[in-house]
């Protein structure tokens, strides 16, 4: 404080003497130290503010992990309302998780994270545990794009303000102090708080959090050349037992042990040291951001008189520079993969070299790679280049390619299910996958598949299932044929139980639209054991058959969608059968739907839906039937649900169908919804020109669903003005 009066003093006198003497002016050099604190350095802003506010001009500025990442941003030509936006805008819960938008995934993407609950690594047949709960890309992305203006920037001595941040070597626990480099890159490593994010390579260095050695850089912020520090402290002081919460708690008090005991002397160095009261909030509070920003604005604000003799006699005004929101990216270079090829890495991107993008799209290429989980780092920078921005994109493979995943479902139809599935990628060639779903329950089921993915080339794989069921029925309804007289009963037992085999090339273009066609054969058996009088097998046949089909997915969410557009359309052409009938003849099935969810008000989404379907040819057996009813199940071969009516209740070769959902998200991720759908049903509608008639079946639902671990939990209560059945039905998990 000597120091500082001292100083101020000087300014002072030599203000007086320069009317009357001509002597050189040194005006003192302002240093600012920001420390770390997770969401609680979001402080740092609300300083910065005051400070612009009274005026004073930061020389130099300092800081570890979020104080890294506001020092960085600050140092890079924002000023402190703008960040106050920035964050504001930002979306916490993907800034503490990996986020991967959906419309990032692959189709065979998305279906990975729509029925498994829980993922672990596999490597010499032990299960492992995942290095940390983030890669942080979100993060990246965001700070990559924010610092765009100083892109080509590599030492930050010529970043508008001098610039030093902290990290740890995790293989040697030593600090490494970060004067050069990537900005984001840097400022990233200081923040990769342990468990959470995962290390950051720098300089064949393994970095994380800076808060471990360092978590109050004066000292570098000093040897810059600073003559007043003025220090900005989130850390936690050391908790009791009772105040810990979480293994984050932990970890941020054991970081602390050291910092403690430090920081008496840093604080004594400290010409100004501002202590915001964010006691009330945690390390990942990033929800309460602006509460935590006022804070800060509220810490510095009691002390502005004092911030005045510093400042320069009017408020900083930091100019505004807009950010370019697209780039021309010239060549790509590609280094650290070995087992994916360049044409993969490009395709995933989904843009090319010598092409100008907005910034949107490039941040989406980028997701597309992580959504792969084949890359554990993802690295770029730009450099300039003779046709525009050269990008240098860093890869770090994933050093894990084997996985165990499990997931749980109950339903109506195949009851309840425990789903185990080993997944091994780079199977037989690179770029490839091969994956097996064992379900285990009341029905015994399995998935396998293979797929080759080519990147922009044309690629292929091989799918197999074998699906079955047991259900009691409408006698009335079954495969198409009245029994009820016959049986002399309602309803009885069926086994159904489905072999299904696929050979398909697909090619996948902008990551929603998915074309391709293929071979398929299958076995279809259909019995009872429970019925007298006529034979109870119904059906015992195999099929050949070609098919081709076209998808486009951008629903935000499979389960609850807020926004987006689905379309499904098959053509598949029956062939040959082994004919157990001796009733085949060759026809083709034609089927399609088209959906639509809006969010029409705070939290209120509509969604559109219609679907349809309908036989080309004499085909006799009923056993391809449409058949629908119930809700919840995974909708393979022809079932389809339909409230208002039992499972398997209503079938004919030809139907068309539309339903109306309004959905309200009254407590994040818990759901309350309405549901009225319509439906024609039967043999030859379309021939007979029955189709867009009045409907024939109607139904309603109301229900409860919750977004879960283990995906949707629902309970639908539906029902049928025409029949005046009601039904109650309960969904546990992602369907498969």
């Amino acid at each position: 404080m000597k120091k500082l009066l001292f100083l101020i003093i000087s300014v002072l006198l030599t203000g007086t003497i320069s009317g009357q003497e001509e002597q050189p002016n040194h005006k003192p050099k302002i240093g600012v130290v920001l420390s770390g604190g997770g969401a609680k350095g979001l402080a740092h802003i609300g300083v910065l503010k005051v400070l612009e506010e009274a005026g004073v001009e930061i020389s130099y500025i300092g800081g570890t992990s979020m104080g890294a990442i506001v020092g960085g941003l600050y140092a890079s030509g924002y000023s402190a309302k703008e960040l106050d936006s920035i964050f504001k805008g930002l979306d916490s819960d993907a800034m503490l998780q990996d986020y991967t938008p959906r419309g990032s995934q692959s189709f065979f993407e998305k279906r990975n994270d729509e029925i498994y609950a829980l993922t672990l690594p596999f490597k010499g047949f032990r299960i492992g545990i995942p290095t940390a709960l983030s890669k942080g890309l979100y993060n990246y992305t965001t700070v990559n794009r924010l610092t765009d203006r100083v892109r080509h920037i590599r030492d930050f001595n010529n970043l508008p303000i001098p610039f030093v941040c902290i990290a740890t070597d995790v293989e040697t626990g030593e600090e490494v102090v970060l004067r050069n480099g990537v900005l984001p890159d840097a400022i990233l490593a200081s923040g990769a708080f342990p468990s959470l994010y995962s290390p950051v390579e720098i300089d064949g260095r393994l970095l994380i959090d800076g808060g471990v050695t360092n978590n109050y850089p004066i000292e570098e912020v000093k040897k810059m050349g600073a003559d007043i520090i003025i220090g900005v402290d989130v850390q936690d002081p050391l908790k009791t037992r009772d105040q810990i919460k979480g293994a984050t708690g932990i970890l941020v008090q054991i970081n602390n042990y050291q910092m403690i005991k430090k920081m008496e002397g840093k604080r004594k160095a400290t010409d100004i040291y501002i202590k915001p009261d964010i006691s009330d909030f945690s390390v990942i509070s990033f929800n309460d951001g602006g509460a935590i920003i006022d804070k800060g604005e509220e810490a510095a604000r009691k002390i502005i008189d004092t911030l005045k003799t510093l400042g320069v006699g009017q408020p900083i005004v930091v100019p505004h520079i807009p950010v370019q929101d697209s780039i021309t990216i010239g060549q790509i270079h590609i280094e650290g993969v070995t087992h994916y090829t360049r044409s993969y890495v490009i395709g995933k991107l989904n843009f090319k070299p010598g092409t100008k993008i907005s910034y949107e799209k490039f941040n989406l290429g980028i997701s597309n790679l992580n959504a792969t989980e084949n890359f554990t780092g993802i690295h770029y920078c730009f450099e300039q280049g003779k046709e525009g921005e050269d990008l240098k994109l860093t890869l770090q493979e994933n050093p894990i390619n084997r996985y165990l995943k499990f997931g749980l479902h109950y339903d109506g139809l195949f009851k309840s299910a425990l789903l185990v599935n080993i997944t091994q990628k780079n199977f037989i060639r690179h770029n490839d996958a091969a994956s097996l779903d064992v379900m285990l329950g009341d029905n015994f089921r399995y998935n396998f598949d293979y797929y080759f993915d080519n990147g922009f080339y044309v690629s292929y794989g091989l799918h197999s299932h074998f699906y079955e069921f047991n259900r009691n029925i409408s006698s009335e309804y079954t495969l198409g044929k009245d029994l009820s007289e016959v049986l002399g009963v309602d309803t009885f037992n069926v086994h159904y139980s489905d072999f299904n085999n696929q050979l398909y090339v697909q090619t996948i273009f902008k990551q929603l639209f998915l074309l391709g066609g293929g071979a398929e054969f299958r076995h279809v058996k259909i019995k009872s054991e429970t019925i007298q009088g006529i034979n109870p097998i119904f059906d015992d046949s195999n099929y050949f058959s070609l098919y081709g089909y076209l998808k486009f997915d951008s629903y935000d969410n499979k389960y609850f969608p807020t926004q987006g557009y689905y379309f499904s359309g098959q053509a598949k052409a029956y062939l040959y059968s082994s004919d157990y009938n001796n009733e085949f003849n060759r026809f083709s099935i034609i089927k399609g739907e088209l959906g639509t969810a809006k969010t029409i008000a705070k939290n209120l989404t509509l969604k559109v839906h219609s679907e349809t379907g309908f036989t080309l040819g004499e085909k006799e057996g009923n056993t391809f039937d449409f058949i629908l009813g119930g809700y919840g199940y995974h909708m393979s071969n022809n079932f389809r649900h339909f409230f208002g009516y039992d499972f398997l209740s209503i079938s004919g070769n030809s139907y068309i169908k539309g339903d109306l959902t309004f959905d309200y998200e009254f407590i994040h991720k818990n759901h309350f919804n309405i549901t009225a759908n319509y439906a024609n049903i039967g043999n030859n509608l379309y021939k007979e020109g029955k189709l867009f008639s009045l409907p024939q079946y109607k139904g309603y639902a109301v229900g409860y669903g919750m977004e879960s671990i283990i995906g949707p939990l629902e309970i639908k209560h539906s029902w049928s003005p025409q029949t005046g059945h009601h039904y109650t039905w309960f969904s546990i998990g992602f369907w498969f």
